[in-house]
């Protein structure tokens, strides 16, 4: 009988694993996330009007955006398509452009102050006053016609008390920009009529006095020039300029490119068709060149409801006009107040496009439907933008959208990041005043706006503030960071000390119940997640998690697992990294680098930190030298260079070679080549060493023998035994022979050369008895 394998029991999960919920703004209530098509997702967010410097509020939604994103690809690896627009055309462009355009044309044919100037800043002040600023006074104190100068220092006066100036708001939200456009220019009029009539007319103060009034001469000349200004390229050099502006700071916030991006001016013949489309289904018709939607035939077929996201809102007159356009054609031939434009029939000064209506340009809800179909087709799963977009925009973008593809539903999960309020007030550019992202990023790092936005859920309202900056968000920027370092310090010095070889039972209680707080830290984070991305719910997990280990590592006496507390902090520094918290490689502890995007994968810790310690160790040095103040601290501190030149530097592989004007200069050299003539140098040192020791020895052989030639007394230098026995026969007191053997008188040359010698003999007798005479007094110390 063949042997079989015993029967297999599927296991039953103990812990199933949470489903991924998101707050959906279609149902507003948390809704399991069903994609589809597999684990394919088709994501479209909407773009940035780009007519102006990037502000907090676009950090807000982008860098949240990109959280999100970032949660759905790297931690649920999703495979997401995310499809961004550019809306590079709209009544905000225009009109900006038109007034650029027009103030520069001013100032370029302007060559001096003029009185036909003054009066034609001062005629545009006055329109300003009477049809912006008088919004905001009350009745009872608008100024009269022609009474506008002499009435405006008063209405400054009433300016500087805040109940008064807060009425004002509540009669008109823009009335404190009107106010202080219309001051500003008040001031530089003033001023450049004193000017003029002290014959001050030069071209920098006429330059002064548009620049200053700019915000209200340019609706008197837009009203008077505006229809003039009909080039494309105005138009799109604004948008492209400020695009590119756009792009540079969320790559400097490092939210990372959509995989398509679109832009409004290369869809138009789509729009136009898409358009046809619409009308054609019988949801638009045609008054005078534009093309609108028509909301209630829409709301009242079969399987369509308009305004799903803000179904109250339909009646909302004043978001219904924002949404048309500060351009829009009159209302007139409109089938409802809620029908908005498919497409705008082109008036003068703006651009066009043809069209079977005739000349025009999209409206604005019509190009995110018609990018987004051409990209993600008749439905996505998820369309995501500002809260502020729910209605009118998104809500008409799913309507025309439902109304061309005649289908249900057009967008499964729409998700909506919250406003942000900065100390408690609401931004807005058109009220002007916003923070812009190069500013703020002047006062913080891009971590740490990311981790403000992450402790704040990206639905809610964020109120950024000093407060949360210096308090929360920089408490756990200090956390992680000491955390991480401690870490890094651990492992270097297990990895110099090698294996501990103990005999030790390692994974004991502690080790236990760590391990068990990570896998119980891994499941709470993913719970918080999939629970519509609570991010400052898994922000506090990790938190809690490092908290943990650092009690473990200060245990007294504990024999540390350095193994585990390397995957606490490495899973710690992936989940942090898969924020966008951070940039570097998986395998290193730690969160990462805050890298600018143009540095790519570069490991900056890993490429300098040894330089810096290098360096560190050396200023520790000098430090410790100056300090102690010893007499010899100059030599140590050269000495203490030198080492850092021919010692430390070298493994690093920089030379330092040293010139005439005591400034070193420095070369990138491989260690190996630095090395190899680090020996040579000390190799060649060595020889030279060596040859003056051999100098220094034969010359001190030849003293020595010279010395010993003066042993002898000069007394005794020519009798026996330091001459052959009979060689003189008499010599004088000196000891100089008189005589030779045979008793001859010696002749003259030979006495003078003896007492030569004798004379020699003498001195150097002399100086060996000195060099005796030091030798025994070395000796006796």
């Amino acid at each position: 009988m063949a042997v079989q394998q015993p029967p297999w029991t599927l296991p039953s999960q103990k812990s199933p694993e949470p489903t991924l919920k998101i707050y959906n703004s279609l149902t507003r209530t948390k809704t399991e996330f069903v994609p589809i098509n597999g684990r394919h997702v088709k994501w479209y967010n909407c773009g940035p009007t780009v007519y102006d410097a990037s502000h907090m509020g676009h950090a807000r939604n982008y860098v949240t955006q990109d959280i999100l994103r970032r949660i759905m690809t790297d931690y649920f690896r999703y495979d997401v398509h995310f499809v961004m627009n550019i809306t590079d055309i709209d009544d905000k462009i225009i009109i900006r452009a038109r007034h650029n355009h027009l103030i520069s044309n001013l100032r370029s044919e302007t060559t001096s102050l003029t009185q036909a100037l003054i009066d034609q800043v001062r005629e545009a002040w006055i329109s300003y006053v009477q049809s912006k600023v008088s919004k905001g006074l009350p009745e009872t104190e608008r100024p009269s016609a022609g009474a506008e100068r002499e009435q405006w220092p008063k209405l400054v006066e009433r300016f500087q008390d805040k109940e008064w100036r807060q009425q004002g708001l509540q009669r008109d939200e823009k009335f404190e920009m009107h106010f202080n456009a219309a001051n500003v220019t008040y001031t530089a009029l003033v001023k450049a009529e004193e000017q003029f009539k002290s014959g001050q007319t030069s071209v920098e103060n006429a330059h002064a006095l548009i620049d200053l009034s700019k915000d209200v001469l340019a609706l008197a000349l837009d009203k008077q020039l505006g229809g003039t200004v009909n080039d494309h390229t105005i138009f799109r050099s604004l948008a492209a300029f400020w695009e590119a502006e756009f792009f540079k700071d969320m790559r400097r916030l490092r939210v990372r490119d959509p995989d398509t991006l679109t832009r409004v001016t290369e869809y138009v013949p789509e729009i136009v068709s898409f358009v046809e489309g619409i009308v054609n289904n019988g949801y638009g018709y045609v008054v005078d060149g534009s093309v609108y939607f028509d909301t209630r035939a829409f709301d009242k077929a079969d399987g369509h409801t308009y305004a799903k996201l803000e179904p109250w809102s339909k009646g909302n007159r004043e978001l219904l006009e924002e949404g048309e356009g500060a351009l829009s054609p009159s209302s007139g031939g409109k089938r409802s107040a809620a029908d908005f434009a498919l497409w705008k029939a082109s008036k003068p000064g703006e651009p066009s496009w043809p069209s079977p209506w005739g000349e025009g340009r999209p409206g604005w809800h019509i190009e995110c439907s018609v990018m987004a179909s051409a990209i993600l087709g008749d439905n996505m799963d998820i369309h995501s933008g500002g809260i502020d977009l729910a209605f009118p925009h998104h809500d008409n973008e799913m309507a025309q959208s439902e109304a061309y593809h005649n289908c249900p539903a057009w967008v499964n999960y729409f998700i909506h990041t919250g406003h942000l309020h900065i100390e408690g007030l609401k931004m807005s550019k058109s009220l002007k005043n916003f923070i812009t992202i190069d500013e703020i990023l002047q006062k913080y790092t891009a971590r740490q706006l990311r981790l403000a936005f992450l402790t704040q859920l990206w639905n809610a309202k964020v109120d950024f503030s000093e407060s949360l900056m210096t308090g929360e968000v920089r408490g756990i920027e200090i956390a992680f960071n000491n955390f991480f370092t401690i870490v890094k310090a651990l492992v270097s010095q297990a990895e110099a000390e090698g294996p501990k070889l103990d005999g030790k039972n390692r994974f004991q209680q502690a080790e236990r119940e760590l391990t068990e707080s990570l896998h119980a830290s891994q499941a709470a984070f993913r719970a918080a997640l999939c629970d519509s991305f609570n991010t400052p719910e898994a922000i506090n997990v990790l938190r809690e998690l490092v908290s943990k280990t650092n009690v473990y590592i200060r245990t007294p006496g504990a024999n540390l697992e350095i193994g585990l507390i390397q995957r606490v902090a490495r899973w710690v520094g992936d989940m942090l990294r898969m924020f966008g918290l951070g940039e570097g490689e998986t395998q290193e502890i730690g969160w990462g680098q805050e890298r600018n995007a143009d540095e790519g994968s570069v490991n900056r810790e890993e490429i300098l930190m040894p330089y810096l310690r290098t360096l560190s160790s050396f200023r520790d040095g000098v430090r410790k030298l100056a300090i102690a103040k010893g007499d010899n601290a100059l030599k140590d501190i050269l000495a203490l260079s030198d080492k850092l030149r021919d010692v430390d530097l070298v493994p690093l592989g920089v030379a330092l070679d040293d010139q005439e004007d005591g400034k070193a200069l420095v070369k990138l050299v491989t260690p190996e080549e630095l090395i190899k003539a680090r020996e040579e140098k000390r190799a060649q040192a060595e020889a030279k060493a060596a040859r003056k020791a051999a100098a220094v020895e034969a010359e001190r052989q030849k003293r020595l023998a010279a010395l010993e030639k003066g042993r002898i007394p000069p007394q005794e230098l020519f009798r026996p035994p330091n001459v052959p026995e009979g060689t003189y026969g008499s010599w004088d007191e000196n000891g100089i022979p008189l005589t030779d053997g045979e008793g001859k008188e010696l002749s003259k040359s030979a006495s003078k050369k003896l007492q030569k010698e004798w004379t020699l003999q003498k001195k150097r007798h002399e100086d060996f008895l000195e060099w005796q005479k030091q030798q025994q007094q070395e000796k006796g110390q």
